[in-house]
């Protein structure tokens, strides 16, 4: 077993069963509550979506929402004024072209205002079950520091993660780095010491060495 392989069984052992952090019902409101949690934790957007679901229940109902409305409903998760609009604009446009029903596929996902292949992907692996990778700011970071990749964007780096996890565990896997990413691998002040991964680690051993 390569180094690599040996990562992939450790993090699944050790997060097992890891589920999404951010609460959902169906496949809009995970749309919704993904596009908010840009620059966000799901602590937060949970505490938004409450209240936000309970007054637009469904793509319709947010589609005709008054833009003033939402904003302040979600002013809490940041950058408000921009996600207040994409989410605005997408219900809108699933209401209008898709039958109020969140597509299940990639190309017409990021179509949708707000939905990069990161977005996609949460959607497609959690809400429908479909195999996807998605490629947030903790995957990047512990993905490249574990030597996973090596490429230089998120796109890159899913295909790299994607090429050598077996397709039926990508949203498992997606969950593993997140959860590692917070818990121990952290950006600025990673917990080594305390890390299982710690002895065959290439960033910890590069570190040593300086």
């Amino acid at each position: 077993m390569d180094r690599k392989d040996k990562i992939l069984e450790l993090l699944e052992e050790h997060y097992k069963g890891a589920k999404p952090g951010l609460h959902f019902r169906n496949a809009y409101e995970l749309l919704i509550a993904t596009i908010l949690s840009a620059q966000c934790t799901d602590e937060r957007v949970n505490i938004v979506t409450k209240d936000l679901f309970a007054h637009y229940p469904d793509p319709k109902s947010l589609a005709n929402a008054d833009f003033n409305e939402v904003s302040d409903e979600i002013h809490s998760c940041g950058f408000y004024s921009v996600k207040a609009r994409h989410i605005i604009d997408a219900s809108r446009i699933i209401a209008e072209e898709y039958g109020g029903e969140v597509p299940s596929c990639m190309e017409e996902l990021v179509k949708l205002p707000g939905v990069g292949r990161k977005t996609a992907n949460v959607v497609l692996s959690n809400a429908f079950g479909i195999p996807g990778l998605a490629v947030d700011t903790h995957v990047f970071r512990v993905s490249h520091r574990l030597g996973l990749s090596d490429a230089k964007d998120p796109e890159g780096t899913e295909r790299d993660l994607c090429a050598i996890i077996e397709r039926d565990k990508w949203g498992e896997a997606h969950h593993w780095l997140i959860y590692h990413g917070r818990q121990i691998c952290a950006s600025r002040k990673p917990k080594c010491s305390e890390c299982f991964l710690k002895e065959i680690c290439p960033y910890l051993n590069d570190k040593e060495k300086e």
